[in-house]
């Protein structure tokens, strides 16, 4: 019997509890990867440490006079700069494994159709996490004390990592649909870069001139920082966190319907 018609006569549907043990099992294929290829950690462990340093003690005596005064507005910058850039891997990693033939060896297996893309979704939480971790140690190592506590690090941190899984949906969906990784990775930098940096993650929104003022405003980048600051430096959980949420639901809602259509037409 040909291959063709073994795929063929495989059940192309799943319950539920298929697809969530289905869906573990590609989330622990993606983490043994990690094992096996530890570089693939370089941008969540090198980049928030790299970038903490970098960061502090370029802009922070221009900015806030001194370092330790300039530490509870980078670190929640630097986190969310940092997490939402390692969300571009996502698409990049999917790219990839279609293009080597890896999806197309899942195929002929009786699993759930959607169980690779969901299981690489999410095992990247894992690298978000991590991220978030090193950064806020990075912080504490150079002085940083949240007044906000315990909890409401925590919080921020999952904050981060909720809004960041909705965002890879957007770079999942460019993964499939493009035809190479490398355009992946270009087309994700074109939209993170204005994001991440004309955003109040690193300077206050009012040094910037007047008619960059209302981007920085509007940008949900900058929403997300302000909720992670508001989180850490005071405990509360202000409109900022509400808005940022509701755009992460807003962006799953979309480009989760997207991205699956796109998937089952070459899954």
């Amino acid at each position: 019997m040909s291959a063709l018609t073994l795929e063929r006569d495989l059940p192309r549907t799943a319950s539920l509890a298929q697809t969530v043990q289905n869906t573990l099992t590609m989330a622990g294929r993606g983490l043994l990867k990690i094992r096996r290829t530890p570089e693939q950690l370089i941008d969540v462990t090198v980049q928030p440490i790299l970038f903490t340093l970098m960061f502090t003690y370029i802009f922070g005596g221009a900015i806030a006079g001194d370092v330790q005064s300039y530490l509870p507005i980078i670190i929640p910058g630097i986190l969310v700069q940092t997490v939402i850039t390692t969300s571009v891997v996502t698409g990049t990693q999917l790219r990839e494994d279609m293009d080597k033939g890896v999806f197309d060896r899942f195929r002929s297996l009786p699993i759930a159709r959607i169980a690779p893309l969901s299981g690489a979704l999410l095992a990247d939480t894992v690298r978000y996490a991590i991220a978030t971790t090193l950064t806020f140690t990075m912080g504490y190592i150079m002085g940083f004390r949240p007044e906000g506590g315990l909890w409401a690090v925590v919080a921020a941190g999952l904050l981060v990592i909720a809004c960041s899984w909705a965002i890879s949906w957007i770079f999942a969906f460019f993964g499939v649909i493009a035809r190479s990784a490398s355009s992946v990775q270009g087309i994700s930098m074109i939209i993170l870069f204005p994001l991440t940096f004309l955003s109040n993650a690193f300077v206050p929104a009012n040094t910037m001139p007047s008619w960059l003022q209302w981007f920085v405003d509007a940008n949900p980048v900058s929403h997300l920082v302000t909720a992670v600051r508001d989180l850490v430096n005071s405990g509360t959980l202000g409109s900022d966190a509400v808005i940022s949420l509701v755009g992460a639901a807003v962006i799953v809602a979309v480009f989760a319907p997207l991205t699956v259509r796109a998937y089952m037409r070459k899954a």
